[in-house]
């Protein structure tokens, strides 16, 4: 009988042994410490996610595009024709923004999921607080981090 238990376990831990591989499971050594894991799995969950995310940043930038074209640069006004020649040069460029994110949506590659949709509306629930060239203003002030945003996802 001890021989039976013996050779089950044998072949249980030999089976695991070339299992492990097709499995994408590791071993890893800490220290003492050893763990087994599925790395592969985790990255997939992982890439998964990233991928997510990304297209949320996508749709959340598609709507925050077009709040400063609807909202923000059509409706800032000031005495300054050099700054409004620089506000309608900046709305160029979010009109080709705009195109892009549009063609990106249409391919269905620019998902709008739930968490995206919360925090356009909190941006928008702030913005239309506010009397509206009161929030343009704030809005062009705000620019620089919608700027550094849209360039750490480079």
């Amino acid at each position: 009988m001890k021989a039976f238990g013996f050779a089950f376990g044998l072949f249980f831990a030999v089976g695991f042994l070339l299992w492990t591989p097709l499995t994408g499971l590791k071993t890893l050594h800490l220290g003492s410490c050893v763990i087994t894991s599925n790395l592969q799995a985790i990255q997939k969950e992982f890439s998964d996610i990233r991928d997510s995310v990304h297209s949320e940043r996508c749709c959340l930038l598609r709507h925050l595009v077009r709040l400063y074209l609807d909202r923000v640069f059509k409706f800032y006004q000031t005495p300054d024709h050099r700054i409004l020649r620089k506000t309608s040069s900046l709305a160029n460029s979010f009109l080709l923004i705009k195109k892009e994110l549009s063609i990106c949506h249409s391919r269905m590659a620019c998902h709008c999921g739930e968490e995206a949709m919360k925090k356009y509306n909190q941006i928008l629930s702030h913005f239309t607080e506010l009397e509206l060239q009161a929030a343009a203003v704030k809005a062009l002030g705000e620019l620089g981090i919608l700027l550094r945003w849209m360039e750490e996802m480079m």
